[in-house]
């Protein structure tokens, strides 16, 4: 094969192809998961539409040796006070700089999160993205509470708290907003749940603070849930986010593994520490972490129409007379990486960039770093296109060198096409000894294009997932680097690129392959107009930069060759 980078351009876009195919494959069984970007409402709902009997048979249960054989009846009428009432508890509303949030007083449940500095698109007066919600097409809320043994009263989230105030704001300025829910059983058992927000974090501490001023022990386990709609999900080419992985995950502190919510499979159930549970979606995470270095019991089954991933630590004693503090930490919001690794251990790989996050962590590392001096995405993408570039100059110029030098002999090869025309073998063996006399390898051009396709990948990664780039506009008519360009301009510009680049180097001497070949950035410029536009970016940036390169090598080997008198 005299010149194999046609095949590797088609090898290119079949690459990129399988990989869409891969992306279906790995979770086509997250199908049914959902996404709670696309809610309607901007009201604050005042309840869960979860009916009574689901919420208490979701109740996480104890360790088989502590649980009672029949509840007592403090927890019986506690179950049948709070079913009665599932339809009209209160909520209460939190406000900080970066979150807009409702309360349940039943449980404490977290029933809406509004991300205040995320518009759900870049229209003038667009709604926050609202990441949780009780609208049923989008239903996604967090539970928590303490479930107490030998059936004692138990603030869980059939539970009612009450509370001082219906609105909490973060004052400018502070610290911290605390807000505090208390629950009591009537018989000297005291709980205060306590949120704590901070400005700019998406991170929630959930403290409970637990008074026994009672007669006996008070044992009780901590535990959060989160329960989410779930539905058909349609996924188009021309859609990437459409791909993005939506569903629960959980973390068990070597190992990140995403969660099926088929009722064919079988549900998920697993003891350990130092882990997580999340439920995902494009660039939004719902999280909790519990504390470090204690067993939590994980699971995930399905309740009713909704998915629903628990944790239940381990049981603690307060004693008569004594206080004990629980605590658990929830994340809800973006998927700022920085934040994430504050918030959990290995949290950050709720980003998930697949098999190639090897590649493009360091990738994003570098794109972060960059734009801490330049502030604009775009700008970044092609500054560290550039350093890419001059990271593997070396490795480009050499096989640069050997296209010139091919591109000086092609009238010397075109001659032996005409000589030995009807004799392919003899075609074949008088073309590899030319390259041979001339010191010239056929293949040296496969170089640049292997090493491309995997930070090309990486690229895709990185610019579908990284929250930080969503919605980031460059010039222009391109407020969206992490979308396709709404009037393909850049796609265009790069199949331009990519002809010019085609005319630069030596032509196959096929004439099918030729053709062919000069066809391939047609396919390439539809192929890549439904990619994100900062991925086009990167292309035609890439291109350019190679065009630059291979025209100065053109004009050294061509020096080289009319000075020593071997240019043909």
């Amino acid at each position: 094969m005299d010149n194999p980078r046609l095949f590797l351009w088609i090898g290119l876009a079949l690459l990129a192809w399988m990989n869409i195919i891969q992306w279906d494959r790995d979770y086509g069984a997250q199908s049914a998961a959902t996404t709670a970007t696309t809610a309607s409402s901007a009201t604050s709902p005042a309840v869960a539409p979860a009916a009574p009997g689901a919420a208490a048979s979701s109740l996480p249960a104890l360790p088989s040796a502590t649980a009672p054989a029949v509840a007592a009846p403090a927890a019986a009428t506690q179950a049948t006070v709070t079913s009665a009432v599932a339809t009209a508890a209160p909520s209460v509303r939190v406000v900080t700089d970066v979150i807009d949030m409702d309360i349940s007083l039943q449980g404490g449940d977290l029933l809406r999160a509004d991300l205040l500095q995320y518009p759900r698109d870049k229209k003038p007066g667009s709604p926050a993205v609202r990441l949780l919600s009780t609208d049923d097409a989008t239903y996604g809320v967090v539970r928590s509470g303490l479930r107490a043994a030998d059936g004692r009263a138990e603030p869980t989230h059939l539970a009612l708290y009450t509370t001082p105030a219906s609105e909490f704001r973060l004052a400018p300025g502070a610290q911290e907003l605390r807000v505090p829910l208390t629950w009591t059983d009537g018989q000297g058992v005291t709980v205060t749940k306590t949120y704590v927000f901070k400005p700019g974090q998406y991170a929630v501490d959930v403290i409970y603070d637990v008074q026994n001023a009672s007669g006996a022990d008070w044992k009780a386990a901590s535990y959060v849930q989160f329960a989410r709609h779930v539905y058909s999900q349609s996924r188009s080419m021309f859609d990437v986010e459409s791909y993005a992985f939506r569903g629960p995950a959980v973390y068990d502190g070597e190992k990140y593994q995403k969660l099926s919510v088929d009722p064919e499979d079988e549900a998920f159930s697993q003891a350990f520490a130092d882990g997580w549970m999340a439920e995902m979606q494009h660039h939004f995470v719902a999280a909790a972490v519990p504390p470090k270095g204690e067993t939590y019991d994980f699971t995930q089954q399905l309740e009713g129409d909704h998915s629903l991933v628990s944790y239940r630590g381990p049981l603690k004693s307060v004693p008569a007379g004594a206080s004990a503090t629980f605590s658990e930490t929830v994340f809800v919001g973006p998927k700022l990486q920085e934040q994430l690794q504050k918030a959990g251990p290995k949290l950050e790989l709720t980003v998930d960039y697949g098999k190639l996050t090897i590649l493009s962590n360091p990738l994003f590392h570098l794109l972060q770093w960059v734009h801490k001096y330049v502030q604009n995405w775009g700008v970044t993408i092609i500054i560290v296109t550039i350093l890419l570039k001059l990271l593997f100059y070396k490795l480009t110029e050499k096989s640069g060198r050997s296209m010139a030098k091919m591109r000086a002999i092609a009238p010397r090869i075109k001659a032996i096409q005409e000589r030995y025309k009807d004799d392919r073998e003899q075609l074949a063996k008088q073309t590899m000894e030319l390259y041979k006399r001339e010191k010239i390898n056929p293949v040296a051009g496969c170089l640049p294009i292997l090493v491309q396709i995997p930070v090309f990948l990486a690229f895709y990664w990185v610019l579908l997932e990284s929250v930080e780039m969503r919605q980031a506009p460059f010039f222009g008519w391109i407020q969206d680097l992490s979308s396709k360009d709404p009037y393909f301009i850049l796609p265009i510009l790069m199949g331009f690129g990519m002809f010019a680049q085609f005319k630069l180097n030596p032509a196959p001497p096929d004439p099918m392959q030729a053709k062919m070949f000069a066809f391939m950035p047609v396919i390439m410029t539809v192929m890549m107009a439904w990619f994100p536009a900062g991925l086009v970016l990167y292309w035609l940036t890439n291109t350019l930069l190679s065009i630059a390169q291979q025209w100065q090598i053109n004009r050294v080997v061509l020096a080289e060759a009319k000075k020593s008198g071997s240019a043909a």
